[in-house]
C-alpha cells in the first residue's frame, strides 16, 4: 500500500472543509483567476496595514501586527481556493496555472515588503535584515522548484513550502498582537544576572521570521542538491546509452556479415520448417482505474508508477469542445493520495500534451506531442450523442479507453519503450479489442 504523507492528508482534510465554500464560489460565477486576484489584493491590504502601523503607530502598539497576521491567513486561504475552484468547476487552464504562480510570487514579495517597512520604521534593524533574508529564501524555494520542473524533475521536498511560510508568519503576527494587547507592546523578559532584556513582545513575531530566514534557504539548497542528484543520474544514463548504442551497432554490422556468409554457404541445402515460440503475455497489471469523471475520454498509464494521465473533454461556455484546446490533459497522482494536478511545462510540451486539428463537423484529429505517428479522432457519437475518442485498433474502429506503455529502463528524455498497448471497444461488435505496437 502506498504511503501518503502527513502533509497530503492534512491538505485533503482542509479540502473537505472548504469544498462547500468552493462550490458556492463556483455558483456565484467566480473563476480561478478571479479568486487568485482576490488573494493578491488581500496581500496588498496586508502591506497597507504594515505601512500604516509604521507611519501612524508607535513601537509599543502591536495591534497593526495582529490584524496584518489575521489578513495574511485569510489571504492564504485563497491560495487553496483558486486551485479547488479550477478542479471542482472543471475550469483548469494552462494560463490559469501560470497566472496563479506569478501572483503567488507577487503576493509574497508585497507581504515581505510590508513587514520590512514596518520593522525598519520602528528601528528593528536586525529583524528587518532577517526578514529580507527570509524573502530571498522564499523566492529561491519557488524558483528552484519551477526551474527543476522545467527540466522534468519533481522538486517538492523541503519543510518551508508556501503554505508553511504563510501559516508561520500569520500565526506569529496574531500571537504577537494578542500578547501586546494583554501584556503591552513594550513588555520585556529578563534573565537574572543579565543587565539587558533578552526578549520583548515583538520577539514573538521576529524570532519566527529569523527561523524562516534559515529554513527557507535550507529548503532551497536541499531542493537544488536533490535536483543535482537526479540530473547527474540522467546524464550518466544518457552517456551510458550512447556507448551501448555504438556497441550494438557494431554487433549488428558484424552479425550482418556473418549471416550473409552463412546464407551463401547454405543456399543448396534444404530448409527446415520454422518453428515459432509464442511470445509470453505480460500478466494483467493492477493499476487503479480513474472513475467518476463524466468528461473523461481515455487515460494513459506506464509501468514506472501508478500515476495516471487523464484526457478529458474540454468544453466551452456553449457546451461544445473548445476550438483551441478540445482535450484537457492532467495527472491523477495516486502516489500523492490521488490528487489531481496539472502537467508541468516539459510534460505538456514534450511528452503528454495533446495536439488537435479540426476535421470539420465538430470533429478533431488528435495526437500526443511525443508521438505523431498514431492519431485519434474526437467526434460526436450518433449512438449516445456524446463525444468519444476513436482509434484504429487491430484494423477496427474502436472507442479508445486506455493507452498503456511498458517501459524498461532508459531516461526521461529517451525511455526504453517495450510496447504501447491500446485498448477499446469495437464500434461494430461492442467487444473489447487490444493491440500492442512498438513505437
Amino acid at each position: 500500500m502506498e504511503r501518503v504523507s502527513l502533509r497530503t492528508r492534512l491538505q485533503k482534510g482542509i479540502y473537505i472543509v472548504i469544498d462547500p465554500f468552493v462550490r458556492l464560489l463556483i455558483k456565484m460565477g467566480l473563476t480561478p483567476n478571479i479568486v487568485t486576484t482576490i488573494g493578491f489584493l488581500l496581500n496588498v491590504g496586508v502591506t497597507i496595514i504594515f505601512i500604516e502601523g509604521a507611519e501612524k503607530g508607535n513601537r509599543g502598539n502591536l495591534v497593526y501586527v495582529g490584524w496584518a497576521g489575521a489578513l495574511i491567513l485569510f489571504a492564504g486561504l485563497f491560495d487553496m481556493l483558486d486551485g479547488q475552484v479550477a478542479r471542482l468547476g472543471n475550469m483548469s487552464s494552462t494560463f490559469g496555472a501560470l497566472y496563479d504562480s506569478v501572483l503567488d510570487r507577487y503576493s509574497e514579495l508585497v507581504m515581505f515588503f510590508g513587514i520590512c517597512y514596518y520593522l525598519v520604521g520602528h528601528h528593528y534593524f536586525l529583524s528587518s535584515i532577517f526578514a529580507f533574508i527570509a524573502l530571498i529564501g522564499s523566492m529561491m524555494v519557488s524558483y528552484t522548484r519551477a526551474r527543476a520542473e522545467g527540466l522534468g524533475i519533481q522538486c517538492k521536498d523541503g519543510l518551508m513550502q508556501r503554505p508553511e511560510r504563510v501559516i508561520t508568519i500569520g500565526v506569529a503576527a496574531i500571537a504577537c498582537g494578542i500578547t501586546g494587547h494583554y501584556l503591552g507592546g513594550d513588555h520585556k523578559w529578563y534573565i537574572p544576572g543579565v543587565s539587558f532584556h533578552v526578549l520583548e513582545t515583538m520577539s514573538i513575531f521576529t524570532i519566527p521570521i529569523a527561523i524562516m530566514a534559515v529554513l527557507n534557504n535550507v529548503t532551497a539548497i536541499k531542493r537544488l542538491l536533490g535536483a543535482k542528484k537526479t540530473l547527474d543520474t540522467r546524464d550518466n544514463q544518457t552517456s551510458s546509452s550512447s556507448g551501448k548504442l555504438i556497441v550494438v551497432m557494431g554487433m549488428l554490422v558484424l552479425s550482418g556479415v556473418a549471416i550473409t556468409y552463412k546464407g551463401a554457404a547454405q543456399q543448396k541445402k534444404a530448409t527446415s520448417p520454422v518453428v515459432t515460440t509464442p511470445v509470453p503475455v505480460d500478466p494483467q497489471d493492477t493499476f487503479p482505474v480513474p472513475v467518476g469523471n463524466p468528461n473523461q475520454l481515455f487515460y494513459l498509464q506506464r509501468t514506472s508508477n501508478t500515476n495516471t494521465i487523464v484526457c478529458e473533454l474540454n468544453l466551452d461556455s456553449k457546451g461544445k469542445p473548445d476550438e483551441e484546446s478540445p482535450v484537457h490533459v492532467f495527472w491523477i497522482r495516486y502516489n500523492e493520495g490521488g490528487m489531481r494536478k496539472e502537467l508541468n511545462y516539459v510534460q505538456r510540451v514534450f511528452a503528454y500534451g495533446i495536439k488537435s486539428q479540426p476535421e470539420g463537423n465538430g470533429a478533431y484529429r488528435l495526437h500526443f506531442v511525443s508521438y505523431k505517428k498514431n492519431t485519434f479522432l474526437l467526434m460526436l457519437s450518433p449512438k449516445d450523442n456524446k463525444y468519444h475518442v476513436y482509434a484504429n485498433i487491430n484494423q477496427r474502429q474502436a472507442l479508445l479507453n486506455r493507452v498503456f506503455i511498458k517501459i524498461d529502463g532508459g531516461s526521461f528524455w529517451s525511455p526504453n519503450v517495450i510496447y504501447m498497448e491500446m485498448k477499446g471497444i469495437d464500434v461494430a461488435t461492442g467487444k473489447e479489442v487490444v493491440e500492442r505496437i512498438k513505437p
